[in-house]
């Protein structure tokens, strides 16, 4: 009798189990809410999900564990308003020709960066084209409430959010950092500084759950974009605390860089003050998820989470690593373009399942398209594909990605364009023509170009590269005829000799106990 009873409990958990693995029921005659969270240069490796043992993100992990991830998901650029163009357009960099960050410098104006460079970056477009149908336009022409929070960086007055289709606009303008810093007052034209002290991506976060509770009763398009956790990493005193003591009992790294092409690059996660951020951003991802849950909308709600480019491991404030994928933010490897790629459909998606078909950003416009039971428009979504037959367990056919940089990124990355097929990666290098090949499932930190042991593959992906450029009318940089090579090698002499050590000790300030940056830290203790 007692053993009867025993099975038939387990046999109960076990279809309680069973159940709570099932998607969810939902009314198909409700549209359903659209929650689009976007982090900026935010790593794939910068949460506890896909394998950080540092940073803390357990709200974030969260859509992750509800939702499907992406393991192969990209960016379409290693820098921001590229990546961020692609998501609101399905196209390309190379196609909408933003293809570096709105403000950088090109032509002969590169020269006053005294980079002495072998190339001039080519000329860019400085807005999102207004010509273009972009996702939320889209959304709101099939009767979605639209709503943008944070950073923009796709153009100035009259290229705003509320230009492309967004009913609200909260803090969204022309700049690509939080100027001010992250706790108030701010300088932001479209966002109200509150309390000195209070934090920026709190109030972003805070600002959405109030939209979200404006408007529970009708369909919603929500878009937050963090500006975290780009520099100037700034954090409290109790956070950098937490994570200066969690490196202190791991033990702190002798080595915290080592030498890139252009610049030192971080090959630890041990920086406290961009923990902080992170898990700052993490607070407030938290803030608008049990909003959803506590109005009863989660269930109706997919929610996307993403990053616009690679972890900064050099460059601006060299704030963390990327490894085991190659470099970071503004290179052409694997760590400044793979991002974390998570996408929840409570009633589609099995939790926590993972896919390993590489997808980018262009994706995310024809996804919510047919996930909201809109018509697809291919001829704005032009290089992005639908990844519901993905979402529902199935595949897409297997399709060339293509990323064109014809810059010199702020962080070290070179001028170049590069192709994706299957498990094979090419990289073209503009100075020089050169070419690498990567076989990225036998090798995914790119240690060793196979190039020459392959030459029909290489041959092959490189033709394909440079057709679709040709065809997307892409613009190249062009040889600088003042190239002095004896000053680029003297400036490279520099930051080897000099920068390097003061990074280094700069590491070491911020894990010191007595480490204070003053201004009762950045402003957070006025709040």
């Amino acid at each position: 009798m007692e053993l009867r009873i025993i099975r038939s409990i387990f046999f109960f958990i076990f279809i309680m189990l069973l159940v709570g693995c099932q998607p969810k029921e939902r009314d198909d005659q409700v549209k359903p809410n659209v929650l689009f969270i976007l982090a900026d240069d935010l790593g794939y490796y910068d949460l506890s999900c896909t394998g950080s043992t540092y940073y803390e993100t357990p709200h974030i992990d969260r859509i992750a564990a509800e939702g499907m991830v992406f393991t192969q998901g990209y960016a379409n650029c290693q820098v921001c308003s590229p990546s961020r163009a692609s998501i609101m357009s399905g196209r390309v960099p190379a196609r909408h020709g933003i293809t570096d960050y709105i403000g950088a410098r090109s032509g002969e104006e590169w020269r006053t960066m005294n980079r002495y460079t072998k190339l001039l970056p080519a000329s860019y477009q400085q807005n999102l084209p207004l010509e273009y149908t972009v996702l939320p336009e889209a959304m709101k022409e099939a009767g979605y409430k639209t709503f943008f929070a944070g950073k923009w960086h796709l153009g100035s007055v009259g290229s705003w959010p509320e230009n492309h289709g967004f009913d609200i606009n909260r803090g969204g303008w022309d700049k690509g950092s939080p100027m001010g810093g992250y706790y108030a007052p701010w300088n932001n034209p479209n966002l109200e500084n509150g309390t000195d002290g209070e934090s920026l991506t709190m109030r972003l976060a805070q600002e959405t759950a109030s939209f979200i509770r404006a408007h529970k009763d009708t369909s919603f398009f929500a878009f937050l974009s963090f500006y975290a956790v780009h520099s100037p990493i700034q954090t409290t005193q109790e956070k950098w605390a937490k994570y200066r003591e969690k490196t202190e009992k791991s033990g702190i790294a002798e080595k915290g860089f080592e030498m890139g092409h252009f610049l030192p690059i971080r090959i630890v996660q041990d920086n406290p003050v961009y923990a902080g951020l992170v898990e700052t951003m993490d607070d407030a991802v938290g803030i608008v998820l049990n909003t959803l849950d506590e109005l009863g909308l989660a269930d109706n709600t997919i929610v996307i989470f993403t990053s616009d480019n690679g972890g900064v491991a050099a460059g601006d404030a060299f704030s963390t690593s990327n490894k085991p994928l190659r470099a970071g933010k503004g290179y052409q490897f694997e760590g400044g373009i793979r991002e974390p790629y998570f996408i929840k459909v409570p009633w589609l998606t099995l939790a926590g399942e993972k896919t390993d078909v590489p997808v980018t950003g262009t994706d995310f416009y024809p996804t919510l398209l047919e996930l909201t039971g809109q018509k697809l428009k291919p001829e704005e979504h032009m290089d992005g594909v639908s990844l519901v037959p993905v979402l529902k367990g199935k595949t897409i056919a297997q399709r060339p990605l293509i990323w064109h940089y014809p810059h010199y990124g702020n962080q070290g990355g070179e001028p170049s364009g590069i192709i994706r097929l299957g498990n094979w990666k090419l990289i073209h290098y503009y100075e020089d023509n050169h070419e690498e090949l990567y076989n990225l499932k036998n090798d995914p930190e790119e240690t060793t170009d196979v190039s020459k042991k392959n030459p029909e593959v290489a041959k092959q992906l490189s033709k394909q590269l440079f057709d679709f450029l040709t065809e997307t009318g892409a613009r190249f940089p062009e040889k600088d005829p003042e190239y002095n090579e004896e000053a680029e090698k003297k400036r490279l002499e520099q930051v080897r000799t000099e920068q390097m050590p003061r990074l280094e000790k700069q590491r070491l300030n911020f894990l010191s106990k007595d480490f204070d940056p003053g201004n009762n830290w950045w402003g957070s203790k006025n709040y």
